[in-house]
């Protein structure tokens, strides 16, 4: 389904194949011979998504831009069942496996892997050719790896994230963090009401 959202309606070129069930949303540039499979969602909450030639998202991925943080998915990569992109770039030739997340202002060089389940936190810099191993997850730039056993390491590894600033504009040590982000986020997301079918 194809919905205009805040004013902008998908672009999709006449090669690519969009499954039925996918849902596409907003100022979204899919190109030539991409598929988009079922359950798929590609969302632009106030920034662009832009999706090269013969780029596949399978089953039930989300890809999702924010006015801070747009998405680019670069030409011939894969994005995996399941997996996530939140406002970051990707190379091409990049192969996304199930379950993988990618965070916010996350920047990938082309011919990466990010395997099943692993993470790329938010401004993680990934150069060209780098493997994040299975459930591991990436920090930094320069980028580090890390096992998920090593809670402590990645979380000296990023100092100034500020998840709650960067992304929805709240600050961390606010009383009552989780009721001024949901209220906020909340009436953001709200914009959808006057979504209209495109």
């Amino acid at each position: 389904m194809l919905y205009e959202h805040l004013g902008a309606r998908p672009r999709i070129h006449d090669t690519a194949v969009i499954a039925p069930t996918a849902v596409i949303s907003g100022d979204v540039e899919i190109g030539a011979d991409c598929q988009v499979l079922h359950g798929a969602v590609i969302t632009a909450e106030g920034g662009p998504i832009t999706l090269g030639e013969n780029v596949i998202v399978m089953e039930n991925a989300l890809l999702r831009a924010t006015a801070a943080d747009a998405v680019h998915i670069g030409a011939h990569s894969l994005i995996g069942t399941l997996a996530s992109v939140a406002g970051a770039s990707i190379g091409e030739e990049v192969f996304l496996a199930s379950g993988a997340r990618v965070f916010n202002g996350a920047r990938i060089a082309e011919r990466c892997e990010v395997r099943v389940n692993a993470i790329v936190h938010r401004r993680a810099v990934l150069p060209e050719g780098t493997v994040v191993p299975i459930g591991w997850v990436a920090v930094g730039n320069p980028v580090q790896l890390f096992s998920p056993d090593r809670a402590e390491e990645i979380a000296e590894a990023q100092p100034e994230l500020d998840f709650p600033g960067h992304v929805f504009g709240v600050d961390r040590d606010t009383p009552d963090l989780m009721v001024q982000l949901t209220e906020r986020y909340g009436s953001s997301l709200a914009r959808h009401r006057d979504d209209l079918p495109a």
